[in-house]
This record gives structure tokens, C-alpha cells and sequence, in this order.
């Protein structure tokens, strides 16, 4: 029930993006002061509650992998102990936002979340780790993206992730406009969990981006959710 509660109240926020900013108090640490925390922090509990595909392409060492959105969050939270500080992550901070928030609620001292998730984590250079079992993908080169941008057409890039629902929403109207202005608009969807490398290099720290290219340059860009006829207005 917690759980349904939480989630409630942050549906609002996450349906303009799939991050969280920081607040009042030093709760969300940059990846800089996170990763200095989790060294001076003794034997800590560190919860990736992403996807168990996503925690096996690349995870922070040691991490425990308790997916959010998985039925049994619920009871492997409640198994870690209240009183040792909780280094708490997701891709670019909103799931981890929502966890974050359900274990203060459920009587957890100290719980401290990466602002940016992975996403900043890997924008910064820091270390991580794979499951042995899983091939890493880091995708689309930056050269491989720069040869899509070579047409006369104007190109729509969308930057999204299966699991957000602000790109989920969004994605009708995308797959619309492409099968509409299919004749001079040419549209490009990167998975940036699939495209890793690509989203490092262009420093993207959060989900959904529009990125509208004109003869290979960025005329217009767009964080968060945007409606179809914004998008076309664009165009």
C-alpha cells in the first residue's frame, strides 16, 4: 500500500521527466559525492532498483538489485536493516526517487540517492561492473549517429527507455508524425539503455529529449513531454 501511495503522488512529476532534481536537504549526491560517500562509508548497502536487464549491462560494484517496479520489492527492502545508510540509484533518478522516498516513509535513517543516475555516473567516467553472463552493448557510435544526420530531411531524435512513461506517452505521437511527414521528416529513436556510449558522449542525464537537426545541426531541443502539435511546430 505504501508502495501505491508513493507512487501516486510522484505520478504527476514523472509524467514531465524521468528525473529528480535536488532538494532542500543533501540527499541526492552528484556522482562525485556519491562514489566518495560509498568509500568512506563501511561495508555499504548500495540498491540499483533498475530492471535485471539493465542492472546486468552495467551496475556500481557490490550493488543489490531490487527492481522498483518488480513485485518483490516490498519484501526484500524490508529484510535490509534501518539504521545503515541506503545508496539508492536508477538509470537517470526518478525510479530511485520514488524508492528513495518509500524507505524514508518505511522508517529507513538514511537514505542517500545518485542525482542523475547512471546516466550522470557514466557521464562522469566513474567505475562499473557486468554480469559475466551478459555481452555489454554500448551501441550506436557517435560517427554511426552523425551518418543519420547526413539527408536533406529534417531529423526528429527521440532519447528515450522502455521503462519511462513520459516516453511511453510519447511515443504514439512520434511514431505518428513519422508515418505522417514521412516525405521530409526523418525520425530516429535511441534506447539509451541500449546506446550507452552515444547518450555518455552527448552528457544526457535525463529522459525523454527531442532533438529536432537541420543539415546536421541542433535547431531545437526538448526535455520532458511535449504533445504532438509542439513537436510538429518544430519541425
Amino acid at each position: 500500500m505504501l508502495k501505491v501511495i508513493s507512487t501516486f503522488f510522484l505520478a504527476g512529476f514523472l509524467l514531465v521527466s524521468c528525473s529528480i532534481g535536488q532538494g532542500s536537504t543533501k540527499t541526492d549526491l552528484s556522482p562525485s559525492e556519491f562514489s566518495k560517500q560509498l568509500t568512506e562509508t563501511e561495508n555499504p548497502t548500495i540498491l540499483d532498483v533498475r530492471t535485471p536487464g539493465e542492472f546486468g549491462e552495467g551496475h556500481i560494484q557490490n550493488a543489490l538489485n531490487f527492481d522498483w517496479n518488480g513485485a518483490s520489492f516490498d519484501a526484500q527492502v524490508s529484510k535490509l536493516d534501518k539504521n545503515k545508510t541506503v545508496f539508492v540509484y536508477c538509470l537517470s533518478g526518478g525510479r530511485s526517487g520514488s524508492a528513495a522516498s518509500q524507505l524514508r516513509s518505511n522508517g529507513f535513517k538514511n537514505v542517500l540517492e545518485l542525482d542523475g543516475g547512471m546516466m550522470a555516473w557514466r557521464s562522469a567516467g566513474l567505475p562499473e561492473t557486468t554480469d559475466s553472463k551478459v555481452i555489454k552493448r554500448t551501441g550506436m557510435t557517435t560517427s554511426e549517429f552523425e551518418k543519420l544526420l547526413q539527408t536533406e530531411k529534417v531529423v526528429l531524435v527521440d532519447f528515450y527507455a522502455e521503462w519511462c512513461g513520459p516516453c511511453k506517452k510519447m511515443k504514439p505521437s512520434i511514431l505518428a508524425i513519422e508515418n505522417e511527414m514521412a516525405s521530409n521528416v526523418k525520425v530516429i529513436r535511441i534506447d539509451v539503455d541500449k546506446n550507452t556510449e552515444l547518450v555518455k558522449s552527448f552528457g544526457i542525464l535525463e529522459i525523454p529529449i527531442l532533438r529536432v537537426y537541420k543539415q546536421g545541426k541542433i535547431t531545437w531541443e526538448q526535455k520532458g513531454f511535449v504533445d504532438k502539435e509542439e513537436i510538429k511546430k518544430n519541425l
